[in-house]
């Protein structure tokens, strides 16, 4: 049985800055190659924030051209809801900061952190305060600043991360358009796979932490890879099935954009082609939770999802988290 819509997408923006960093590059930095790169990452270039551009401005830029897009104003904001694993303070949040910055009312307003899967998650988030009554337009933001807790002698990890910022509005759907099944998960079990050690409140932040480089993002390749293909393909088919559809009805897949091999991986088991998957991570890199809002914005603004069409959203990070949407455009 189809579901109908509570929610829909109703604006994107998004903010990329503007220094683009080569593979080139980062050989002169790290012992690789644009060829070793590439071949195991599909990643060319990816961009990387300067000291000007936090979060927060990030956030900002990319939530101004959602709201434009959607037709609001700020003012028409009941909740601001951001997705980081990069804040530029641990308090307050990123969200109270885009709050201040904009001049947007004094409502609601905070963050979460589901690493890749943030956009996942925060559909949901989303979904339950406009059908609890709480709010009536969401200001969504995914925004992260990956350069700042990135071992640049690491080259397993340096070379995979970009910064950026994705926005969407989000309101109550008024017809068979939107959100129509949303699916998300953890198992804090496989934690240590995908973490940055340091900076918490159980290893603060010391010279020592600095000395043993704890203080930056640390990844198990292999076990992240793996895990993220098995559960991408489950729960994509798994969110399909809660909205009634099946493959053949999904104009576009769009995947969290964190290796070519893992969208490639994802597409072949659920028999899509190359011209119905989304992929923007030879540009860009990862994006953590901005990847798919990016994505998003991106194929609607090439004319790659089209009024009517209907998309799948999969994700899969740090936690490890995963989620995963399917939406009528």
């Amino acid at each position: 049985m189809k579901r109908r819509p509570h929610i829909q997408i109703t604006g994107t923006g998004i903010y990329l800055p503007s220094r683009e960093v080569t593979n080139d590059e980062l050989a002169t930095r790290v012992d690789t190659s644009d060829e070793w790169i590439r071949t195991r990452t599909g990643i060319s270039s990816r961009r990387v924030a300067c000291a000007e551009e936090t979060a927060t401005s990030m956030a900002v830029a990319a939530a101004e051209q959602a709201l434009t897009a959607a037709g609001v104003t700020i003012q028409d904001v009941d909740l601001i809801l951001v997705s980081t694993l990069t804040p530029d303070h641990l308090m307050p949040s990123t969200a109270s900061e885009v709050q201040a910055a904009m001049g947007a009312p004094t409502k609601m307003a905070y963050d979460f952190a589901a690493a890749c899967a943030g956009f996942s998650y925060g559909l949901q988030i989303a979904e339950a305060h406009i059908v609890a009554g709480h709010a009536q337009t969401v200001l969504f933001i995914c925004v992260e600043k990956m350069s700042s807790i990135l071992d640049w002698e690491d080259r397993s990890t340096c070379v995979l991360f970009g910064d950026g910022a994705g926005a969407v509005i989000v309101q109550p759907s008024t017809g068979e358009k939107g959100v129509l099944s949303t699916l998300a998960g953890a198992d804090g079990r496989h934690r240590s796979a995908l973490q940055r050690p340091a900076g918490g409140a159980a290893i603060p932040f010391s010279a020592a932490a600095l000395e043993e480089r704890s203080i930056y993002l640390q990844m198990d390749g292999s076990e992240v890879f793996k895990s993220a293909v098995r559960t991408m393909t489950s729960i994509s088919d798994e969110t399909l099935r809660d909205a009634g559809l099946s493959w053949d009805q999904v104009e576009l897949l769009i995947p969290h954009q964190a290796n070519q091999r893992i969208l490639d991986s994802v597409a072949k088991h659920a028999g899509v082609t190359k011209e119905r998957v989304y992929s923007n991570v030879g540009r860009y890199g990862n994006m953590s939770s901005a990847s798919i809002p990016v994505a998003l914005h991106e194929a609607i603004t090439e004319g790659r999802l089209k009024s009517g069409d209907v998309a799948l959203l999969v994700s899969f990070g740090a936690g490890f988290t995963w989620g995963a949407a399917t939406l009528r455009y």
